[in-house]
């Protein structure tokens, strides 16, 4: 969705927009805490595989919106490259997810738009101001205070998670190609379709039994994902991304509060620092971006995820 779009209904209904902002930063730390519930007992690959694969009941409205858009063999390749990098960042995610706080995953999350960013510039050719390059330099900043290699030990949920954040971003990159081409349902269940495929060969070579509960509560990560989609959109439509982006920081918030309160664990205030600067360099080049309106190639949290 376009930042023009969201700017010429946002006057009218700014408080919701930020309202189902707010119901979209619960909704994907729902995600996260969802799959953690898991513990463990499920592989990183064959609990992201169940999860896409459950999911694929939410994509059957779509079926006619694909059709539509009489996919040729170009498309079709491009979505293939799109869904196998996709893949990766996935199955990078989910380990991540299991291994780490959900105050770090949420955190962490935060740099997939600077990483789009930065991927608009060496493969889009976009210009970079030097406020932008600012910005993103703050990020970085942000990124290694919650990292703060040398100070304490590294685990390998969090090179985990920045190696996800880099793929999701480069999927992003590809998505903004083809979203002249095809409608928003289209990319959503290509996505899908092409994600599940890529990650049945990994899924098969770590099954092991997965119980009834393990389903459930994997099938709820796919509704919560599919509505936390839906409710952006919808804020979206009704604020600019200058209003609801600043509100993508309670995210981190409810990962905090949910870590403490359920899972046990401890507060860090280095993630938290480290996601507020994140989130204020984002705020900053989503701003700029609509001050000097030009094209949008900077997602806001949250929409590389699928």
């Amino acid at each position: 969705m376009s930042t023009d779009m969201s700017s010429s209904q946002a006057p009218s209904r700014p408080v919701a927009g930020v309202l189902w902002m707010v119901v979209t930063g619960v909704l994907f730390v729902a995600v996260t805490a969802s799959v953690k519930l898991t513990g463990g007992r499920v592989p990183a690959p064959q609990a992201a595989f169940l999860r896409y694969a459950l999911g694929l009941v939410f994509i059957l409205p779509m079926i006619p919106a694909i059709r539509a858009d009489h996919l040729g063999l170009r498309e079709l390749k491009i979505f293939a490259m799109r869904g196998a990098g996709h893949t990766v960042g996935v199955m990078l995610w989910f380990y991540g997810m299991s291994t780490i706080t959900i105050a770090e995953v949420t955190a962490l999350n935060y740099m997939s738009p600077i990483y789009v960013t930065l991927g608009a510039v060496v493969f889009l050719g976009e210009k970079m101001a030097l406020r932008r390059i600012l910005a993103v330099a703050v990020a970085m900043v942000g990124a290694i205070i919650i990292l703060r290699p040398g100070f304490r030990e590294l685990e390998p949920g969090h090179w985990a998670m920045v190696g996800a954040a880099l793929c999701l971003a480069g999927s992003y990159i590809v998505a903004k190609q083809l979203s002249g081409r095809v409608s928003a349902a289209t990319l959503v269940a290509m996505l899908s379709v092409t994600v599940a495929i890529g990650l049945a060969p990994f899924a098969w070579a770590v099954w092991v039994p997965v119980s009834w509960n393990d389903l459930a509560i994997l099938f709820l990560t796919a509704a919560f994902a599919t509505c936390a989609h839906y409710s952006m959109g919808v804020a979206f439509k009704c604020a600019p991304v200058t209003v609801t982006q600043p509100v993508t920081f309670l995210q981190l918030i409810w990962a905090v509060a949910l870590g403490y309160f359920m899972f046990d664990e401890g507060l860090d205030s280095w993630v938290i620092l480290g996601g507020l600067v994140i989130i204020a360099a984002i705020s900053f080049i989503t701003w700029r971006e609509a001050v000097v309106s030009r094209r949008k190639v900077t997602p806001v949290s949250g929409e590389t995820k699928f």
